[in-house]
């Protein structure tokens, strides 16, 4: 793997906001894709709490977030020794990259973000001036690496398009053509859309009022059971193959999770299940539920304690992303005229 021009070395990079607790499509959606990116390629995996201030954030629960992301990457199997494990406000060259992007990215372009409209709603005069600027931010978390790949859910994959129109303005502009990549998208595993376990329609989030809507990373065994049990299902047994899934979205996210956690296809599962009630499948996922995240959360809450080593391992990881950002930003600000 390299860039499409084939100039640029082969670099991993994706990021996530440390706001609200980290849950089931969270983990099966990015951190555990970024595991198995990481036995191929050199990774860089980020804690964007620049981009969580966005909105308001308390100041002490941030700072208990951050830490708590950082943990959830390293309990999951992420290796901060072999790999880059850092949170964003440490580096500076991404708010620096960030300005000068703002300088070549164009208003219309971000008059088209879906994700800025519907995060801002009926409120959008008074959404945060960087909540408006947030793609920009996200283009300089790439493009200060010069990154080649991005594993992102379908809902980032607009921003990530912003970010290869920016690299590709600032190249044509500056006549610097092969400057930046142009960073390709990783959409990868059965389950990268997690949906609500009380919604078949919609994602699964941590800003949802219901916490019976996700399986966070903090919950115990009974907890997780619990959930499993309560989600919301459809009289209808299960089918034996995908096509008897349409029209039928708790169903089919429920089958999805499974295949997900099991490493399997949905039609392995729909083999093994079909014509069973939900009351048997749900035992069946509550369990393998329980196996799989009852020990990330386990090594999570050992690595919590020391919250001391967290940062020590934060700061390392920042000292290193530096060492890359740092020789790439004085190339831009070369390229753009800057006198240093």
């Amino acid at each position: 793997m390299a860039s499409a021009d084939g100039t640029h070395p082969p670099l991993v990079f994706s990021g996530m906001q440390p706001t609200g607790n980290l849950h089931l499509g969270n983990y099966l959606g990015a951190i555990r894709n970024w595991i198995r990116l990481q036995n191929q390629y050199p990774c860089l995996y980020c804690i964007v709490d620049m981009h969580a201030i966005t909105v308001f954030q308390d100041p002490k629960e941030l700072r208990d977030s951050i830490r708590s992301v950082a943990a959830a990457y390293i309990a999951a199997g992420i290796d901060p020794a072999e790999h880059i494990v850092f949170n964003q406000s440490q580096v500076s060259a991404h708010a620096e990259l960030a300005w000068v992007f703002n300088c070549v990215a164009r208003i219309g372009w971000l008059n088209r973000m879906t994700q800025f409209k519907e995060k801002a709603g009926k409120n959008r005069e008074n959404a945060s001036a960087g909540l408006f600027v947030y793609p920009n931010l996200m283009a300089a978390d790439i493009l200060a690496y010069k990154a080649t790949h991005v594993p992102v859910g379908e809902d980032q994959k607009q921003h990530l398009e912003l970010a290869r129109d920016i690299a590709q303005k600032f190249n044509t502009d500056y006549g610097v053509p092969d400057f930046f990549p142009l960073p390709e998208p990783f959409i990868t595993g059965p389950a990268t859309r997690v949906m609500s376990l009380r919604d078949g329609t919609q994602k699964m989030s941590k800003s949802d009022p219901s916490d019976y809507s996700r399986i966070n990373l903090t919950d115990d065994a009974d907890a997780i059971a619990l959930k499993v049990r309560k989600a919301r299902t459809d009289p209808e047994p299960l089918p034996s193959e995908p096509a008897g899934l349409e029209g039928r979205a708790e169903a089919e996210n429920l089958v999805s999770i499974f295949a997900a956690l099991a490493d399997k296809s949905a039609d392995d599962v729909l083999t093994e299940y079909g014509g069973a009630q939900f009351s048997e499948f749900k035992k069946a996922l509550s369990e393998l539920a329980v196996s799989t995240l009852v020990p990330l959360t386990d090594e999570m809450n050992r690595l919590l304690k020391d919250p001391a080593e967290i940062d020590r391992t934060l700061a390392h990881g920042a000292e290193r992303a530096r060492a890359i950002a740092a020789p790439i930003l004085r190339e831009v600000y070369d390229v753009v005229g800057f006198v240093r």
